[in-house]
């Protein structure tokens, strides 16, 4: 995974640094600055406030329970495409990877700064899904080894709308939620805006904008949500056959391949899900 805040602080104090799990999201820690010295706290502070001033976007604070209200007026509103972020640790994910490449926050050199115009520019090269092979990080057909399994007989559908305003772990709203304003009239340009991905299996920026431009054109689907791993997409027109179903359903796994190995499964699991349900999860390790 690309460095974060934390790995950099580690890097600053990897004898005396101690973590704490948190519990709003599995692989997040909380990090405790008590054992660091003076100097390495000063510095991670320091960096720490940097990240924060650098996302200069509006932001929106509500309860987790009217998150997706207070999206829905946003959206109406024209003033920017929103996106609910989560809570804080959710935010300072979102920070760390719009700021990671940037020298004069992280302090990390030989690092590609790129602007949201210049991911943009490389996304309107790609077709979706035919050109995310040739990101080198892809997942190759033999790769991609989810069985097809048989059609469900009983589809479940998750009643809670964006899971990023909840809690992973206990599956209950956030108290508070983060919502950002991002200056662009089009959700899937979002990912180019907050340099989001390129990390693990998951691809870089260009290849979400990519993909969500793809989503939208052919289901209506809109980005709601985003967190430091995480897509909540909204259809509005869901495929209507299991043969589309399950031609979306290969393609959202050869992009987000998690969803289906550490998910639901199966390919046809994720295509019934995909017809039943508006609310698209996407979600990378």
């Amino acid at each position: 995974m690309k460095p974060t805040r934390r790995s950099v602080l580690g890097g600053l104090a990897a004898t005396s640094l101690a973590v704490t799990a948190r519990s709003t999201h599995a692989d997040q820690a909380s990090l405790d600055l008590s054992r660091l010295t003076p100097e390495q706290r000063a510095k991670y502070e320091a960096m720490q406030a940097r990240t924060m001033a650098a996302l200069k976007y509006e932001r929106i604070t509500v309860p987790g329970a009217g998150a997706l209200l207070e999206w829905e007026k946003l959206k109406r509103a024209g003033r920017g495409w929103p996106v609910i972020i989560g809570g804080k640790d959710d935010l300072e994910r979102i920070e760390d990877q719009f700021t990671m490449a940037d020298p004069n926050v992280s302090g990390l050199p030989g690092m590609e700064l790129r602007s949201p115009k210049d991911i943009l520019t490389a996304a309107s090269k790609l077709s979706f899904p035919r050109d995310l092979r040739n990101w080198a990080g892809a997942y190759q057909a033999g790769d991609l080894r989810a069985p097809e399994g048989d059609w469900p007989g009983n589809v479940g559908v998750d009643p809670r709308g964006p899971s990023v305003a909840t809690d992973i772990m206990t599956g209950k709203l956030l108290e508070h939620v983060h919502i950002l304003l991002i200056p662009t009239t089009h959700g899937w340009e979002v990912p180019a805006y907050l340099r989001w991905g390129d990390w693990n299996a998951c691809p870089p920026p260009e290849y979400h904008v990519a993909a969500l431009r793809a989503w939208h054109s052919d289901f209506g689907a809109e980005l709601v949500g985003m967190n430091g791993d995480t897509i909540n997409l909204r259809a509005a027109n869901r495929p209507k056959t299991r043969a589309n179903a399950m031609k979306l359903a290969r393609e959202q796994y050869g992009y987000c391949p998690d969803i289906v190995d550490q998910g639901v499964g199966t390919i046809s699991a994720l295509a019934a899900t995909l017809m039943a349900s508006e609310w698209w999860y996407l979600w990378w390790d």
